[in-house]
């Protein structure tokens, strides 16, 4: 193929793609990019299974499913919100962090939450599985927000899965650069599971 050819081609594809992508993606009800992809043991769910040739970051990090609950920023943030403020490990200081409870975010993808947990998937890989009863008991939250403002992607957003560690003595008690193992920033997926 000639050099004129191909980027002409390329610059075509790349006008039409995204859009084309984004609709067959993201149901009609979301307006911007899916944030977050809830799978396992969901309701009716809003998309269909993991598409192989798109859904590239879930492939390579070995997920799969027949149906998924997707949800956009605008959908997470239309869900009761919280705040907590714990002091976190990246600088030893207190901050203001809100989102919906992960519970809340669950049950709105058409689960229940009892007898479940959650595989908390981040988008570097890190994963972590927790009982929906440790998720109650130390209230996580899907953090949106940090000290008022959205979480960026490449900071700790734009998705976190967080607690307050200082609300609770099992936690407080361990240095600060350990209380938050449980906790992936840069949260896109989370596989509920029946235990």
């Amino acid at each position: 193929m000639k050099k004129r050819d191909f980027l002409a081609v390329t610059a075509v594809g790349t006008s039409i793609l995204p859009s084309q992508l984004f609709a067959q993606q993201t149901p009609k009800s979301l307006r911007t990019p899916v944030l977050l992809t809830v799978t396992g043991a969901i309701g009716k769910g809003n998309r269909g299974a993991l598409d192989t040739a798109l859904d590239q970051m879930m492939v390579k990090q070995k997920i799969s499913f027949d149906k998924a609950f997707v949800f956009d920023f605008a959908a997470i943030a239309a869900l009761p919100r919280i705040e907590i403020k714990p002091t976190l490990e990246y600088d030893s200081k207190v901050h203001k962090l809100s989102g919906p409870l992960l519970t809340d975010v669950v049950r709105a993808a058409g689960s229940a939450t009892d007898g479940t947990r959650f595989l908390l998937r981040a988008t570097d890989g890190y994963n972590i599985a927790i009982s929906a009863n440790d998720a109650r008991k130390y209230r996580f939250i899907v953090a949106t927000h940090l000290d008022g403002n959205p979480m960026p992607l490449g900071g700790l957003g734009p998705l976190w899965a967080v607690y307050d560690a200082d609300r609770f003595a099992d936690m407080s008690a361990k240095p600060v650069n350990e209380r938050f193992g449980l906790c992936p920033w840069g949260l896109y997926h989370i596989d509920v599971q029946r235990a």
